[in-house]
């Protein structure tokens, strides 16, 4: 079996490796899914890649979990895991994407429209879970990951280092600490040191 090295450091590697990945429906769902917890796997619903590098539905979910495969349109790894209360809020990030705008732009645009009421937001305590390295190496035969770290980001929509007694950043490897704080965007961020 092959196995997929994603590296930022030669694009064209990068892009022919993760085309390769994007071929194979059940690879892509396996990688997706270690973002997920282990006991909600079973029913997420996966999106994953076509061979063009479009976002697509890969397999209906029947539980409230959403995960998303490695995008092929982006340097490194990183398969996502989440809540389907946040599928509104990362859905109009990508339209915003697909539409030619910019990370600031998006940014903004997300922010107007949830101060407005017009965008919903992630429930408060809502997780993104994150599986991700800037190398990483996908192995069929195992179905495992190797070089890849987990992160976690709790969504707090207004929360403040008042409201929530955290430090704005982190007092020591894994400590949780409040990136945001006071916007829509507000968040408790976890990194487990490296490899964990």
């Amino acid at each position: 079996m092959r196995i997929l090295k994603l590296t930022p450091f030669c694009l064209s590697l990068l892009l022919c490796l993760s085309c390769q990945a994007q071929d194979n429906k059940e690879d892509q769902i396996k990688m997706a899914l270690l973002a997920a917890p282990v006991e909600v796997r079973d029913g997420a619903h996966v999106y994953g890649f076509d061979n063009d590098g479009k976002m697509v539905t890969l397999r209906e979910g029947t539980n409230e979990f959403i995960v998303r495969s490695d995008d092929p349109n982006q340097a490194g790894f990183e398969v996502v895991c989440y809540g389907r209360d946040a599928e509104e809020f990362m859905a109009r990030g990508r339209d915003l994407k697909a539409k030619g705008k910019g990370r600031a732009d998006i940014l903004n645009m997300r922010e107007e429209e949830a101060e407005a009421g017009t965008l919903k937001m992630p429930n408060y305590g809502s997780v993104l879970h994150i599986y991700h390295g800037t190398e990483a190496l996908y192995n069929p035969e195992t179905e495992e990951i190797e070089g890849a770290s987990y992160r976690y980001v709790i969504y707090t929509p207004k929360a403040t280092q008042a409201s929530t007694g955290l430090s704005l950043r982190p007092n020591g490897p894994g400590h949780p600490w409040l990136m945001f704080p006071g916007t829509h965007r507000a968040h408790i961020m976890i990194t487990p040191p490296e490899g964990n």
